[in-house]
């Protein structure tokens, strides 16, 4: 009796095939109520389904930056977190060879927002602003109130209300020192953020100094500017996108440069220092909502220790300094974030920019401080856009390609094994419904994006999810063949069929893993795909598969062989088993 006991308990989940079912369906159930309580329910698509950008950038040295792998490594990094930290994380930022950098961005939320943040790859500087101006506005600018002037040569952007000085002490195509960044500033923190309502200061020009060097040192004592800059200046137009990009090429932080920046739809122009603190000194930032000093949406930032004794130093100097000459301006690719007024020196290594921000902008800024330092320059030398249709297109040829595919399973399957094709249809819908709110879930869990690689990954997984129902259904048939019955064939067949059903995924496994390690790009979808639903293979026909088998074995449709059960003794060679048949004496004397 106890041997027997011990027999049954040995079969493992033969014996209780009814809790190995309910596992799996509850982990089913579980996982379909996950994706209508997220919202998520369809998964991510690529940019290859759902349309977006493919931008590659070539890196190239940048002030004694080395293209090295080190630098490419830190670039991706600082690329993908600038991207990603607008919320965009499906977008795809990878190397390809030694020097080029491919970023993905399919369409979506602040998709367009992300696109401009890559395209900026220049360091981060802060640099004194030496003098300031309006530029052309970026929108159909306001009347000025009667009886007030513009600087001479100055398109009038001042909002109604605002008084601006007189004109005539600015000669014509010279830089004035004029302010519309009055509301932003650097406080225990900095008071920045140009007036979304301009208030230009009295125009006074600074001298200029044809004899400056270019590499003029980065003390903020220096404010002169150089009869070269003062032509470019005056012939600077903010508005023109050509010139805004031409401005800064050959530029180095220890130069003094033009720069344009722009805030509450206006566009202003710069001339702006040597560099007093490399952006690489920034060792956070973020937004926050100030509710204790009321100054609504802020940016709050924070400097290593070398940068802390700069920035003190910097704005100690800063905040004795005549407008316009007292403001800091944060210079990312010769564009001026936002260009803040300091009022006095700030100790600690930390600073809080407040003033007139809306959230976005908050935010913007912050992502900027905190990513936009890269240790390499980049050029963009191909920019590809995908059309939603043509993703569309993709998207519908690869599920026609899988429905195939799952069609021809299915016959072949019913033609070969009939009422076994049934347990193998079973387990295939229940590995899809997994696969499949799996891939929603881990959409917003990981930022998986479905691409065509990955749709072929799973077609190429239902090849190998039927062949793990074949092994099984042989080893059933050659018990049969041995003379069993069906339910001692099912569990003696098992055993034999799980060795080689694992020994099978964990090779498909194995090589998907090397793949998706040693590969870049969207081939990763593809190795990703193949190694989730071969361990949902294995999940599928330990919890599902087998158990099911067990319990059909007792049924009589497939116990007693029925010849659409795919068990018929008959098709499948069995012989009945020889019997000796004994003569009885009365017939044998009956013969003789």
């Amino acid at each position: 009796m106890a041997a027997a006991k011990k027999g049954r308990r040995s079969s493992g989940s033969q014996g209780y095939p009814g809790r190995a079912l309910a596992v799996i369906l509850i982990a089913l159930v579980a996982l379909t109520g996950g994706i209508f309580l997220s919202g998520d329910r369809t998964p991510r698509l690529g940019i290859d389904l759902a349309g977006g950008v493919s931008i590659t950038l070539q890196a190239k040295p940048n002030q004694g930056g080395a293209v090295t792998k080190a630098n490419m490594n830190t670039a991706v990094s600082i690329i993908s977190n600038r991207v990603n930290g607008l919320g965009v994380s499906e977008a795809e930022v990878q190397t390809e060879g030694s020097k080029n950098i491919i970023v993905n961005i399919p369409k979506g939320t602040n998709a367009d927002q992300a696109e401009k943040q890559v395209g900026t790859t220049a360091q981060l500087f802060f640099r004194q602003v030496l003098a300031a101006d309006m530029g052309v506005p970026a929108a159909t600018p306001k009347p000025t109130p009667s009886g007030s002037a513009t600087p001479s040569g100055t398109p009038s952007t001042t909002p109604s209300g605002t008084a601006t000085p007189k004109s005539s002490a600015t000669p014509s195509g010279t830089p004035s020192a004029s302010s519309t960044a009055q509301g932003r500033a650097v406080t225990g923190a900095l008071t920045s953020g140009v007036n979304k309502a301009p208030t230009p200061l009295p125009t006074t020009p600074p001298a200029a100094d044809p004899g400056t060097s270019a590499g003029s040192s980065t003390s903020s004592s220096d404010v002169s500017v150089p009869a070269d800059l003062q032509a470019k200046f005056a012939a600077l137009d903010c508005s023109n996108d050509a010139a805004r990009h031409a401005i800064t090429e050959g530029a180095k932080p220890t130069q003094k440069v033009i720069a344009c920046g722009k805030e509450g739809g206006v566009w202003e122009k710069f001339v702006l220092g040597p560099s007093l603190i490399d952006g690489k000194r920034i060792s956070g930032a973020s937004a926050a909502f100030d509710t204790q000093q009321g100054n609504g949406w802020v940016v709050n930032l924070n400097f290593d220790s070398k940068g802390a004794s700069q920035f003190t130093k910097v704005t100690g100097d800063l905040s004795s300094a005549a407008d316009p000459n007292n403001r800091f301006a944060i210079d990312l690719d010769g564009n001026v974030q936002s260009a803040p007024v300091v009022h006095q020196a700030l100790t600690g290594g930390s600073a809080q920019i407040s003033g007139s921000f809306k959230q976005g902008d908050a935010e913007d800024l912050a992502n900027v401080l905190k990513y936009g330092s890269l240790p390499l320059a980049f050029d963009t030398i191909d920019r590809t856009t995908v059309s939603a249709a043509l993703g569309g297109e993709q998207l519908h040829g690869g599920l026609i390609a899988g429905a195939v595919g799952l069609a021809l399973v299915v016959l072949y399957m019913f033609a070969y094994y009939r009422g076994l094709s049934l347990v193998a249809i079973a387990s295939l819908l229940v590995s899809a419904g997994l696969t499949y709110t799996i891939m929603c879930l881990l959409g917003r869990a990981i930022g998986f994006a479905l691409n065509l690689p990955a749709v072929a990954g799973a077609i190429v997984a239902i090849g190998i999810t039927a062949d793990s129902f074949i092994v099984f259904f042989e080893r059933i048939r050659d018990g049969l063949r041995e003379g069993r019955s069906l339910q001692p064939a099912v569990a003696v067949g098992w055993p034999r069929a799980r060795r080689t059903i694992l020994v099978s995924d964990f090779v498909s496994f194995l090589a998907a893993a090397v793949l998706y390690v040693v590969t870049v790009g969207k081939v990763r979808g593809f190795a990703f795909t193949l190694g989730l639903t071969t361990l949902l293979d294995v999940a599928v026909v330990f919890l599902f598969t087998m158990p099911l088998m067990t319990i059909l074995a007792r049924r009589k449709f497939f116990a007693q062989g029925h010849k659409w059960s795919g068990l018929d003794p008959k098709s499948l060679g069995v012989k009945a088993p020889l019997r000796r048949v004994r003569r009885t004496h009365s017939s044998e004397t009956k013969e003789a």
